[in-house]
Parts: C-alpha cells; structure tokens; sequence
C-alpha cells in the first residue's frame, strides 16, 4: 500500500515535468516564459515542505495510517483543482495545496515501510517501495507521450484524480497501523496482534517515554550532541539529492528538446531517467544492507556526477540513453537510499520526525532544483551548463553522506 501510494505521490510530483513543453510552447493557452515555469514547478515543492515537517511530526502523535489517508485524500482534491484552473496563478496555488499531501506522504510511507521491513533487509525493502515514485514517473512520462497530443495537458492531471479516487478505499481497507505507534500510546494488545500477524519485532518506547512522545520534545532530541551531526548532514544530503530529482524531473525533457530532440523522443529521456531508478535502487538498497549505507550513497552521488557531466559530451544517443538511465539510479535511487538511512539512524519513537524534518528541509533543494534549472536554461552559458549544474551538486551530496558518524548502540 505504501508503494501504491508513493507510485501516485510520483505521478502527481513528475505529470509537471510532462506539460511543462507544452505550457512553454508559443501556441500554449498560457503564454509563460521558463523563468514563470520553474516557479511554479516549485510551489508544489513549496508545499511539500511545509508538508513534511508538519505530518512528519503529527504522524508520531495521530498514527501513520490518519496521515497516509489523509493526504491522499488531499491531494487529490488538490489535483483536481489544477485540471480546472483558470490562471496560471490559481495553477500554481493548486499544486501548492497538492505538495502539502505529497510532501506528508512520504515519511510516513518510509517510517512504516521500515517498520514493517526484515530488520536485515530494511534498505532494500526501503528501496523497493520508494521504487514506486519512478513508475509514478514512467507512468507520467507514457501517458503524457499518448495523451497530451490528443487531449491536451489538464487531462495529465485528471488522470492523477483518477489514480487518487481508485486507490482511497483500497488503502481505507488494507493499510495497517504502526505497531511501534499503538505500543508507545499503550495500546500494547493491538500491537502484539499487528505483530503476531506480520512476523514483527517490536520495538518498546525509551523506558522515559511511558507515553506517546510529545512533538516538540521529540523535535529537540535531533538536535542533542548524539544525533546533531547526522541531523544537519542527513539535511544537507537530503537537499542536495532533491535538487537533482526535482530539477531533471522537470527540466530533462525540455533540455533535450533544446538539443534538437523532438517532444516525444524528449520525453522518452524523463522515462529513461526513471526506469534506471526503478532497476538501480532495489540492487543499489541490497549492497546497502549488505556493506552499509555509507559506502554506497558516497558511491552513488559520485556516479551521478559522473554521468550527468558526460550528457555534455556528443556522443551516440544509445549511450546518452544509459548515462540518463545511471544517472536516475543515482540521483532518484540514491535519494531513496538516503531516506532509508535517516529511518535507520534514529530510533522507532522518532524515526518518522527526522525523516520528516530530512525532507523538509530538503525540499528546499527541491524547490531551488526547478528554479536553479530554469536559471541555467535562461542563462545563455550554451546547452552544456544545463549538465555541469546538476554534476556539481551531486559531488557535494557525496561528501554529506561521507561525514555522517557512525552511532555506537
């Protein structure tokens, strides 16, 4: 159900990607310039921010599953406003309001996707349902090259209305609690039953923590000399990995349109961009587990600036093909890879607050990726900056991850 989830959470996050294009073609309903189109690329990483911190913490006090129907529900309300907007701006408030659900989905699919994981297999498990947002890409990036021609760019977000609706009581009916939740609030019977059921561990509350722990002291306890280290480079990793994700999900098409590609041939490099995710990050989150997590989100950043620096190359389009494919196992799939090492980093009772406070911090890179692209696009520094811009973030991504201590238990 979480992977369900996260696949729409990436329909909803790429299907701008798609019609940004068509939203910068000159016979557009809208007559935007790139700068006006990466601003409102970002309001919807805007809203995940606000998103992630608030129900990253609030899920630790009401329960995952309130959250993950919530949200759902919200934005797909909130998609629905985007098909129907009259204005650029009422488009860009609604995939504002449509990245506050987005943005609270995902800690809480990650907290209880490694709940519920074999403790030996958490990043791969991790990664194998966060897998999910690049099918949501490729879901996106297919649909648009069959529907956009014949129907135009709001049906891309009708069909994210559509895949809202049909997932809400499948997820109402299927999607389990925390254990580690009912157990901190004292509901131990229903815990147990969860964990007889699943094969579960549990894991019990600090002996402090005799109740469900506040937010505001579970807010301050990243910040105590054990965890503060991590906390501020796991934000920076974070960040710099979104900024990537973000900023090719929706600038890749265009860049390769610039290069002389035709609008489906361009498109067809955002769905390259995220079938290598979704091939890389399983493989990538089973070395993971099997040698640790430091070594390969170093690894992966590096490889990422590798490749994104050789697209600047003239090189057969078959090759650029399988650097795109590297590149989104390495920047999606190292991502993913980074969430699973932040739930891993802190403990059950305030696992889903730093994942939560992670990505929301993050988001700021995801907000800069879109604006940062645009800038670029517009500078006239020539096609190969768009390629060195994203190469660089990527070799900082490599040294937060390699700071991050190691905690003794």
């Amino acid at each position: 159900m979480c992977c369900a989830t996260i696949i729409i959470d990436g329909y909803d996050l790429i299907v701008y990607g798609t019609v940004v294009p068509t939203l910068l073609d000159g016979s557009a309903e809208w007559k935007l310039s790139e700068a006006e189109t990466g601003r409102i690329g970002a309001y919807a990483l805007v809203g995940m921010l606000f998103g992630a911190m608030m129900t990253g913490t609030v899920t630790d006090l009401v329960g995952r599953r309130r959250i993950m129907l919530g949200c759902v529900a919200w934005f797909t309300t909130a998609m629905a406003l985007a098909a129907v907007a009259p204005t650029p701006e009422f488009f860009g408030f609604a995939r504002f309001l449509a990245g506050l659900g987005l943005g609270g989905v995902v800690p809480t699919a990650i907290a209880l996707t490694i709940e519920y994981a074999h403790p030996r297999h958490r990043s791969r498990t991790n990664g194998l349902m966060f897998s999910g947002y690049s099918v949501g890409g490729i879901l996106a990036a297919l649909t648009a090259i069959a529907v956009i021609p014949q129907l135009g760019w709001r049906a891309m977000f009708w069909v994210g209305v559509v895949l809202g609706v049909l997932l809400l009581p499948v997820a109402w009916r299927l999607l389990p609690e925390s254990a580690s939740f009912l157990l901190a609030r004292g509901r131990r019977e229903e815990a147990e039953s969860l964990a007889a059921r699943y094969g579960l561990t549990l894991e019990e509350p600090p002996p402090a923590q005799d109740s469900a722990p506040r937010g505001l002291s579970t807010l301050k306890a990243l910040f105590v000399p054990r965890y503060v280290a991590g906390t501020l480079l796991f934000w920076l990793g974070t960040g710099v990995g979104l900024l990537l994700v973000y900023g090719l999900n929706t600038w890749l098409a265009q860049i390769m349109r610039e290069a002389g590609y035709p609008l489906g041939s361009a498109l067809a490099f955002l769905l390259v961009l995220n079938l290598g995710a979704i091939l890389g990050t399983p493989l990538f989150g089973a070395l993971a587990d099997r040698v640790g997590s430091k070594p390969v989100t170093v690894g992966m950043f590096l490889a990422a600036a590798v490749c994104i620096f050789l697209l600047s190359f003239e090189l057969p389009s078959f090759l650029l093909f399988v650097l795109v494919g590297i590149a989104g196992a390495c920047t999606i799939g190292t991502t993913i890879l980074v969430n699973a090492y932040t739930a891993n980093f802190y403990p059950a009772h305030m696992r889903a607050t730093g994942l939560g406070w992670a990505l929301g911090v993050g988001r700021l890179g995801a907000i800069l990726g879109p604006i940062y692209g645009a800038f670029i696009l517009a500078s006239g520094w020539g096609l190969d900056a768009n390629f060195y811009a994203f190469a660089a973030p990527a070799l900082l991504g490599a040294a937060a991850m390699l700071l991050i201590p190691a905690l003794r238990k």
